[in-house]
């Protein structure tokens, strides 16, 4: 039996155990806000990007391209991560590309090496961390990864990611019987909620959008992944890229397999030969690249796979990265990256002369779907993707304990 399937089972058990857990979190979060318990806030803006449940919800790719809007506008940005499951050699640690990912964490790693101009800084104590960075590397922007719950490291912005499943099935269902990390109250703290799903999908969410989301009175955005051209890992001198249609073989150590094989399908034009899903953050060992590689097809890996595996002499080791789409927005007059940089101007011009930012622009039923599906009809959910998310599961899939192949 899963795990999943036994939580199900104990679901009434675990009910009242829930029901205290969030009452918990509740009194936790409101000692924060009101500034019971201390936190350290820096001096530019600072924006946390978290969900409420557990798993991936697009936290990265959502960090991925605010790194990429703030250098393109020549800011300097700083990430403030956990580094989950690393073991870094001081504390905080100012990442750079010598470090392996054992010592930085492989998602801070692999931010880091998609933007060298970034300071990225790993620390458990997010508050040492924002000190550090604050006084040592002055940076234009701060951005907690994975930050709405860690309280200590206060914000000018919280963007809060939800799941489809977020706002149907799982709704407001809290550890231990479901899998939020705190109860719908706390969304009232988000300033704008953040929604992985292609244009149609968002469409299709918009009752449970309505239904959930209306009473906090905040903008959603939708945003889409797009695969990037795919990029040699190897060492091998001209080796000819992988094209749609050749047969391939999948690894991934992330927290939603499943979207990575549809992305895959999609971008190559058919199933994996042999999909190996690996645990979250797996830490790749010499024999699981010598078993990875034992087809000899070309490899395709996820980006933070990728600064895992590429040291490991797989012979034809190929990148699948993607890049963040805002493709839908709802209750809110501007798409996404207008609505970003207004905030940002105004917040950082308030910070530079010692006045709290101002809100971002907010919640306007009057916008309906204004600046939304129909103005942003450029981005289109192609048929390749919806055949593979469709067939996905087809595909032959090898899961991975920790330690095994």
């Amino acid at each position: 039996m899963t795990l999943l399937a036994l939580q199900s089972l104990l679901r009434p058990l675990l009910f009242p155990a829930s029901l205290l857990y969030a009452g918990f979190m509740r009194l936790r979060r409101r000692l924060w806000e009101l500034h019971v318990l201390k936190s350290f806030t820096p001096s530019r803006p600072c924006i946390a990007v978290g969900n409420i449940a557990l798993g991936g919800s697009g936290k990265t790719p959502v960090v991925d391209w605010l790194l990429a809007h703030a250098i393109q506008q020549g800011l300097s940005p700083a990430v403030l991560s956990r580094g989950y499951g690393a073991k870094p050699p001081q504390l905080p640690l100012n990442v750079s590309l010598s470090h392996s990912a054992a010592e930085a964490g492989d998602e801070p790693l692999m931010l880091l090496s998609r933007h060298p101009q970034a300071r990225v800084i790993v620390d458990p104590k997010r508050t040492r961390a924002a000190r550090f960075a604050e006084g040592n590397l002055h940076p234009d922007l701060f951005l907690l990864d994975d930050g709405f719950q860690h309280l200590a490291a206060g914000r000018h912005l919280n963007l809060v990611l939800l799941r489809p499943e977020d706002l149907g099935k799982d709704w407001n269902s809290v550890l231990p019987a479901g899998f939020w990390r705190e109860g719908k109250s706390a969304l009232h703290s988000a300033d704008a909620f953040l929604i992985k799903a292609e244009p149609e999908g968002f469409a299709a969410l918009l009752p449970d959008i309505c239904a959930r989301l209306a009473p906090f009175k905040k903008p959603v955005f939708g945003f889409c992944l797009r695969p990037e051209p795919l990029r040699s890992l190897s060492s091998a001198p001209q080796e000819a890229c992988p094209a749609p249609g050749d047969p391939y073989v999948l690894v991934s150590g992330v927290g939603n397999p499943q979207q990575v094989r549809a992305t895959a399908s999609a971008f190559m034009k058919g199933l994996p030969k042999l999909h190996s899903v690996f645990p979250d953050h797996h830490a790749y060992s010499q024999e699981d690249a010598g078993r990875i590689a034992a087809s000899g097809l070309p490899v395709l890996c996820t980006s933070k796979d990728a600064v895992k595996l590429r040291g490991l002499g797989i012979p034809s080791l190929w990148e699948l990265s993607v890049a963040t789409v805002f493709c839908s927005s709802l209750w809110c007059g501007l798409p996404f990256p207008q609505w970003w940089d207004a905030w940002y101007k105004a917040a950082s011009a308030a910070l530079a002369n010692k006045r709290p930012p101002p809100k971002p622009a907010g919640y306007n039923p009057a916008c309906g779907m204004a600046g939304g599906i129909a103005a942003f009809s450029q981005v289109q959910i192609t048929k390749d993707f919806s055949k593979a998310a469709a067939g996905g599961t087809a595909a032959l899939t090898q899961v991975h304990e920790p330690g095994t192949l």
